[in-house]
């Protein structure tokens, strides 16, 4: 884990948009395409509104999140809104967005066809993940229903997860993540900090990030 701080927020969205932005332009180099896993959630909003005005050839890049509540995008909580909204847009209107959630199914059923589309597009070229102050990265949930069977080494590519008090979710497994040829976490402020601090003496079923430390480059900002 490489740990980089920042003066403030508005310097961190900056940094990290074009170190992904120079990620994706080096895997494109010398492959056909890219695939970009970002996440949901209020962080990552600034990150997007730079990183999609980044000149790189969006037309070869495949983007898709780790996670996602099982709602279609008119809901307010759909991470895929969201990033039709932030980061779909100038010039990276041009990449191919995979949405996680299928209309029509349960998660179940949908986590088995995601599994299915998104095995072609792995490894993961550039990877962005958030963190809870419980240390949850991802849908991956301390105590969660299925949590277990995606920390597994032979998990499936995205599997259903059953968080008490939320919807159903449905997240990209560990080893996936922890898979990705460039891995980027953002967390701000000294709480989450010393949750990231705390998690690396932790197992990954008390602390599922840690199950993606090993080469994660971690930007901080309070």
């Amino acid at each position: 884990m490489i740990l980089q701080e920042y003066l403030d927020r508005d310097l961190l969205a900056m940094e990290v948009a074009r170190k992904m932005a120079g990620a994706l332009e080096n895997i494109l180099l010398t492959h056909d395409r890219a695939t970009l896993v970002v996440p949901g959630g209020t962080t990552p909003g600034p990150i997007f509104d730079v990183l999609s005005a980044a000149r790189l050839d969006w037309d070869r890049v495949d983007v898709t999140l780790t996670d996602e509540r099982w709602v279609d995008e008119t809901s307010d909580r759909s991470n895929g809104a969201l990033l039709r909204r932030r980061l779909l847009v100038d010039r990276a209107v041009a990449a191919t967005f995979k949405p996680l959630y299928r209309d029509g199914l349960d998660v179940d059923a949908g986590a088995v066809l995601v599994s299915e589309d998104l095995d072609a597009h792995l490894p993961i070229s550039v990877l962005l993940l958030g963190m809870g102050a419980d240390m949850h990265t991802a849908s991956l949930f301390p105590g969660a229903e299925g949590l277990e069977a995606a920390l597994a080494a032979d998990a499936p590519v995205a599997l259903p997860i059953y968080a008490e008090g939320q919807e159903p979710r449905i997240s990209l497994s560990a080893h996936v993540l922890d898979g990705a040829m460039s891995k980027h976490l953002v967390i701000f402020g000294a709480e989450k900090r010393a949750a990231l601090e705390r998690a690396a003496d932790l197992t990954p079923r008390n602390a599922p990030i840690a199950a993606v430390l090993d080469e994660l480059t971690v930007h901080w900002a309070e």
